[in-house]
């Protein structure tokens, strides 16, 4: 039995051995496939990217665009300073990796030597700030506040200081001309972030690492404009980093110049005239609270009528934004954010809301007509309503028996708005509606109301009209809350009551709703731009503009000029007949209503004035000022949060400007046009030089004092004169020694 072969056992090993055999051939097959594709196929490519590896990058940032007025008075633009950077590649080359040249130049700048050494440091996950996270063979700059001696001390002992440099480098600034801020509206830049880096790898505009892009504000809406095109020389490198050669060479290409709308007189008298306001509310004494206002933050806004192009924009609390410029400090951080701060990064213009008051009775107004009522008519102006078991209540228990609606837009007659919305609200059906009307809600939207005006500045809000769309949508998020309180709690507090009733039927758009809407109260929120633009297409005959701040683009070399057109989105559902009634009753405003004490001696016969007061309750604040304004050409809206009401608050502060902006005397019916600031809006554009600069007027002092300062003065024995910032020449002159070896010939060629 033992000779008898085992066949079972021979079979299962030519099985496996037959398995073996292909899984080898496998292997080998697909290491050739490999193999095949990486060096036949793409090897080209792979061939590239291996000689890639022995070139390196060094970026030179473009020179950022500036930001103008609309006379061409720089707002943003970039001074030289003297900044002085050492060369890792230069280090790397020294016995001792370059700790003896770092630690002398740490005594030159009055710095640690550790400090500098940590400076250029590469970063990666495990190295903490300071670090360098640009390339290793680009230039790492130690600092950029460095002083004239400073710089000659090293430049004039290069021995001493291989590898490190003192030039003098572009870096933005703002310099608040005529000590306007424009904080909000500018905004701020910081460097690019990874995602950011990744995410514009395919667009027409990659950025690099070393860019700065904006944050905020006009930086930000035109970055791509502004940025400009940064410079990039790439060096042959060894396969020990050495540099061996220089490969090409790109040369930086400048940022466009923006234009803006923003005129820097009336901008700056706004934000003095807004401060001053909120102060002045702060010593005033508040009878309902029993304290003094506290006019926490505010905003203003003026804009052109024609085109609905901004001329100043003003937000309270507010920041310097050159506190952004090298860095922000923690410190500086930590008091633009926190609580205590209320938040000064907020453009309150376009990002405050809070509940119109009387401003919205215009809206009111237009509905109202467009709903049927006699334009003519006579309503009860009474000292309060009751609906079911609510008294709704009339300003101070005023009362003017049965008036037109064009008084109860001067006297600012709730209840004549609250009886109109009350019947309208029940000829839509009530509490059981089939097909509304709803001409209250529809109107506000055609004002443009509850939607973003679109302005050229990131983070607008939409603000709120609470039409019957907005219930159910906001029924449909709290109605779990609402029930789960009802459920639970045992409080029979206003909150919690009101919550059972939401629970039942939230959704539904309540006779208290409406009559409270209709006074511009309620769940109604709007923002400062919302109401100019509004007010501004009834000042122009009914025509909403998208507001810009924006108005050119021009190239570096000044041969392209890109206007940015105002661009009609929208009419007012009235007719001329309408816009004029309403215009009238304003102008009343002004001369007999609720702004009369504010506007005693008016020029009204010269320029005539319109108005709108209002006085917004917010649960648990004291009353929001709002005062809405227009003339033939220019509106005016001022709101300011706690601080009374809106001719109270506001009043002063607005008649200012348009003094200002008129050249009015104060507090007279004197009128000079050529002392004013803008008695008529700017429509051209600034004069552009054949070198493409844009000329600021001569009244722009450009030296080293007064609104123009364009940069740091280095004195010598030619006199003092200013280096420019953008790389041409302001005068033609000999250079002395210091500037030869500071700037270089090239600078003043």
């Amino acid at each position: 039995m033992s000779n008898i072969p085992d066949t079972g056992r021979t079979t299962r090993v030519t099985i496996r051995l037959v398995i073996l055999q292909v899984l080898t051939l496998s292997l080998l097959f697909t290491l050739g496939g490999r193999l095949w594709y990486l060096q036949i196929r793409n090897g080209q490519e792979y061939d590239q990217k291996a000689a890639n590896n022995h070139i390196q990058q060094v970026v030179t940032p473009a020179v950022r665009g500036a930001i103008l007025d609309d006379h061409g008075v720089p707002l943003a633009d970039n001074e030289t300073r003297l900044v002085v950077s050492a060369s890792r590649t230069d280090l790397l080359k020294q016995s001792d990796d370059g700790k003896a040249v770092l630690a002398r130049l740490a005594g030159v700048l009055g710095m640690k030597a550790q400090e500098v050494q940590d400076k250029v440091r590469l970063c990666d996950a495990k190295t903490p700030q300071p670090c360098w996270n640009g390339s290793p063979y680009q230039p790492i700059p130690i600092t950029d506040a460095a002083t004239t001696q400073q710089a000659l001390q090293i430049m004039e002992r290069r021995e001493d200081f291989p590898g490190i440099t003192a030039e003098p480098t572009a870096v933005r600034r703002y310099p608040a001309p005529y000590k306007a801020n424009t904080a909000q509206v500018l905004g701020y830049l910081s460097p690019v972030t990874d995602a950011e880096l990744t995410a514009s790898e395919k667009t027409a505009t990659p950025l690099l690492r070393s860019d700065q892009i904006g944050r905020s504000g006009l930086e930000s809406s035109y970055d791509p404009e502004l940025r400009g095109k940064a410079g990039v020389t790439r060096y042959e490198v060894d396969n020990l980093g050495r540099v061996i050669g220089k490969a090409g060479d790109t040369p930086a290409t400048p940022g466009d110049t923006l234009v803006t709308s923003i005129d820097a007189k009336v901008q700056a008298v706004t934000e003095k005239q807004l401060n001053a306001a909120m102060q002045e509310a702060r010593r005033t004494f508040d009878p309902i609270t029993h304290e003094n206002y506290k006019a926490d933050s505010g905003a203003a806004v003026v804009m052109d009528n024609h085109t609905g192009q901004i001329i100043a924009m003003a937000s309270a609390p507010t920041y310097d934004p050159n506190s952004w410029v090298g860095g922000i400090s923690a410190k500086d951080y930590q008091n633009l954010t926190a609580v205590k701060s209320n938040y000064p990064l907020l453009n309150r213009a376009i990002q405050g809301q809070s509940a119109p008051g009387s401003t919205f009775k215009v809206v009111s107004t237009s509905a109202a007509v467009n709903a049927g009522y006699d334009i003519n008519g006579g309503y009860p102006c009474t000292s309060s309503m009751k609906i079911g078991d609510q008294v709704f209540k009339n300003f101070e228990n005023e009362s003017f028996g049965d008036i037109s609606l064009g008084r109860a837009l001067e006297v600012s007659c709730d209840t004549v708005f609250y009886g109109i919305a009350y019947k309208e609200w029940q000829k839509d059906g009530g509490y059981s509606p089939k097909h509304p009307n709803d001409w209250f809600y529809k109107t506000a939207h055609q004002f443009g109301l509850g939607a973003k005006t679109d302005v050229d500045l990131p983070g607008e809000v939409t603000g709120r009209i609470p039409d019957r769309q907005w219930k159910q949508d906001y029924y449909d998020a709290n109605k779990d809350y609402w029930c789960k309180l009802k459920k639970t709690s045992k409080k029979h507090d206003l909150a919690t009551n009101i919550a059972r009733e939401n629970c039942t039927d939230g959704y539904m758009l309540r006779a208290g709703d409406s009559v409270n809407y209709a006074i511009g109260q309620g769940d109604t929120l709007v923002t400062p731009i919302q109401m100019a633009r509004a007010y501004a297409a009834l000042a122009n005959g009914g025509t909403l503009y998208q507001p810009t701040i924006g108005k050119a683009v021009v190239s570096p070399d000044g041969k392209t000029v890109t206007p940015i057109k105002p661009k009609v989105v929208g009419k007012l559902p009235d007719s001329q007949n309408t816009l004029k009634y309403i215009d009238e009753a304003t102008a009343g405003v002004v001369t007999g209503g609720t702004a009369n004490w504010k506007f005693l001696n008016w020029p009204q016969d010269k320029i005539t004035l319109h108005a709108k007061t209002g006085t917004a309750e917010v649960t648990g604040k004291q009353t929001t000022s709002w005062l809405t304004t227009y003339t033939k050409d220019y509106t005016i809206v001022m709101t300011i949060s706690q601080a009374g009401t809106g001719s109270g608050g506001s009043g002063t502060a607005v008649r200012r400007i348009y003094e200002a902006m008129y050249g009015i005397q104060k507090d007279s019916t004197a009128v000079d046009p050529k002392k004013g600031i803008m008695p008529k809006p700017v429509t051209s554009l600034p004069k552009i030089s054949p070198d493409g600069v844009v000329v600021a007027p001569a009244s722009y002092v450009v030296g080293p004092s007064g609104p123009g300062d364009l940069g740091p003065v280095l004195t010598s024995g030619d006199g003092p004169r200013t280096a420019d910032d953008t790389g041409s020449a302001l005068a033609a002159l000999t250079p002395t020694r210091t500037e030869r070896l500071l700037y270089g010939r090239k600078s003043w060629s």
